[in-house]
């Protein structure tokens, strides 16, 4: 079985970054096995996970700072195990939009962890309203609910609480 690795990777936005990290990988031998990457400010950030065998992670892990220099990027690399999927539990899509304004991520995440539901995926988007130019906030994230946990209060009080954060919000099963 392969070794896996998660890295984080962020250098300047320029054309060519992510060829230049994935051909990186490939000459080592690896796999790419999940990503998400973003051009955030001028800063490109890439997030993966990679899959290889132990020489290969080995030499890699090793080439780490000759590597930043030659990429003109910074990484972070740990070392990790597959993940364990749980049976007991019932994935469910998030999805909200506001005026944007400061603490709405921190607001739905402890509303989630209070309630023991792990956030399995999270993404944010600030843009400009299309009439107004005020600014807008998206949220979309996929989240992990204990089967043994009741779907309609959940949902109940997660609309209260948007209600409450002035935020338009849905929340249905993933499909």
């Amino acid at each position: 079985m392969p070794e896996q690795l998660v890295i984080t990777a962020l250098g300047a936005d320029r054309p060519g970054i992510v060829s230049e990290l994935s051909n990186v990988l490939q000459y080592h031998g690896m796999n790419i096995e999940d990503s998400r990457m973003s051009a955030l400010g001028g800063e490109f950030a890439i997030l993966l996970l990679v899959s290889g065998a132990d020489a290969s992670i080995d030499a890699f892990i090793g080439n780490i700072a000759d590597l930043e220099e030659t990429l003109q990027m910074k990484l972070l690399i740990k070392q990790t195990q597959p993940q364990q999927q749980q049976a007991d539990v019932v994935p469910y899509d998030v999805e909200v939009v506001s005026i944007d304004h400061p603490g709405i991520v921190h607001r739905l995440a402890s509303f989630f962890s209070d309630r023991k539901i792990n956030i399995v995926d999270l993404e944010t988007e600030r843009y400009a309203a299309a009439h107004t130019g005020s600014p807008m906030f998206a949220l979309n994230m996929t989240i992990g609910i204990p089967s043994q946990q009741s779907i309609s209060k959940l949902r109940d009080e997660f609309l209260e609480l948007c209600d409450e954060l002035n935020l338009d919000a849905r929340m249905s099963a993933s499909t």
